[in-house]
């Protein structure tokens, strides 16, 4: 696999991890978030700082569980913090307290010189592998999944449909998304972790509120409320950028007008998303595939 596959491979992996748990927020639970990056940067943060100052004399893979548990731990514990007082505004009034959350986390990563400041925070560890990100994408996958299909993920959906409706059948609608919220940003976090023992360099310019535009546009692409549509969007808008970057120089110099071009096409023949809310089931199209051919 040359070196360039490899690197959007392992990209992918992590935009992956960042879609489907922000899918959990704003897909399954209808909560809009725009802070995802904030999460995302946490996680970055906490599990570097752990590599650059704390990394215990175990082996690799060891430290890196360690680092992840610890982005994980920063990142949900941020998003209890976020979570209850902002969970109690709705639409565009969470997405603005969201946004706000992402950006004070960049200025305070800014200006803290124990993690690079605004230099960057170099010498981390690299721990990341391809396998290991692939590993957490599966674990990400089964745990909402698992969540979506349980007592709880049901409680949640219904959140989605009508938040007014479920609180009068007896659903403690704020529990349930905090639950949501922390889970999401969570996983967000170990997205961050594993980023940070790949790149092994990070930036608060990394982490902007763009970023938390782009995780949004991968899950609005791949159909809301689909992990199928997270994972796929995910990888599209992953590999598409990249793609066009080594279709010549003209192509190449117009990439960023066609990516868009093809968003704002793809978006108008299909507003719902590639999947909608469906998931894809492997055993229901072999079963189609058989039915077709007798």
């Amino acid at each position: 696999m040359s070196d360039i596959i490899l690197h959007l491979v392992i990209l992918s992996g992590i935009y992956i991890i960042l879609a489907v748990s922000l899918n959990l927020i704003n897909g399954i639970c209808g909560q809009f978030s725009l802070g995802h990056a904030g999460f995302w940067a946490i996680g970055a943060y906490a599990g570097a700082a752990y590599g650059v100052y704390g990394a215990l004399p175990i082996p690799d893979a060891l430290n890196l569980l360690i680092s992840c548990a610890i982005g994980f731990s920063a990142a949900a514990l941020a998003g209890i913090l976020i979570g209850v007082p902002c969970l109690r505004l709705r639409g565009d009034y969470l997405a603005i307290a969201t946004l706000g959350f992402g950006e004070i986390i960049r200025i305070i990563i800014m200006n803290t010189d124990a993690i690079g400041g605004p230099r960057g925070f170099t010498d981390i560890p690299r721990w990341s592998n391809v396998y290991w990100i692939y590993l957490f994408v599966f674990l990400t996958i089964l745990v909402i999944t698992n969540i979506m299909r349980g007592t709880h993920g049901r409680a949640i959906i219904s959140i989605r449909e009508d938040e007014i409706a479920a609180d009068s059948m007896g659903i403690y609608t704020f529990k349930y998304k905090t639950l949501a919220f922390v889970i999401g940003a969570g996983f967000a976090g170990i997205a961050g972790s594993l980023y940070a023992h790949y790149t092994q360099f990070l930036h608060p310019n990394g982490f902007t509120f763009m970023w938390s535009v782009i995780i949004l546009l991968m899950i609005i692409l791949g159909g809301l409320g689909s992990i199928t549509g997270a994972v796929v969007g995910a990888i599209i808008l992953t590999v598409l950028p990249e793609l066009l970057r080594f279709m010549g120089d003209t192509v190449s110099q117009w990439r960023m007008v066609i990516y868009s071009l093809l968003l704002i096409l793809l978006m108008l023949l299909r507003p719902e998303g590639i999947f909608g809310k469906h998931e894809f089931n492997p055993l229901a199209f072999l079963r189609k595939l058989k039915g077709s051919e007798k």
